[in-house]
């Protein structure tokens, strides 16, 4: 289906500004999203440490992309609070992003889920290099808990 940018994305994750790393959803169906992002290279992103960026924020990244994907899924105009609960069969394959001259590419396949949560097979490839993969489960707040 037709790809969101960057400001229509903030509205649909729980974060905002510089901690909004997605640049935009470059397709996505009732089974899979793909994103890219730039905000790897950025010097201000909020989750930089001495001023590198881990290969494990490659899994923030991925979070961001099914967050998105749960709203679109679910029809919503903003986003929906859910938290990832867990992450699993993590594979890294690079030490940082921060040094990668290419864009983030992000790849998520919903493998099962309901109106409460979601489990996903991700990856995050730069360069054609996947950077890291595994598998995820967001699960979604229940709306009296907002």
């Amino acid at each position: 289906m037709e790809g969101l940018d960057a400001a229509r994305i903030d509205q649909l994750i729980p974060h905002s500004g510089t901690m909004c790393l997605l640049a935009e959803i470059t397709e996505w169906d009732d089974e899979t999203i793909h994103a890219r992002a730039e905000s790897h290279r950025a010097p201000d992103n909020p989750l930089r440490h001495a001023g590198r960026l881990a290969a494990i924020n490659a899994v923030e990244y991925a979070a961001q992309a099914m967050a998105v994907h749960g709203a679109l899924r679910a029809g919503d105009t903003v986003g929906r609070p859910g938290y990832l609960a867990a992450v699993r069969s993590l594979q890294l394959h690079a030490d940082r992003l921060d040094d990668l001259g290419d864009d983030l590419y992000v790849a998520c396949q919903r493998i099962m889920g309901d109106d409460n949560g979601i489990m996903y097979t991700f990856s995050v490839m730069a360069n054609g290099d996947v950077c890291a993969e595994g598998r995820a489960m967001v699960l979604f707040a229940d709306q009296e808990e907002v």
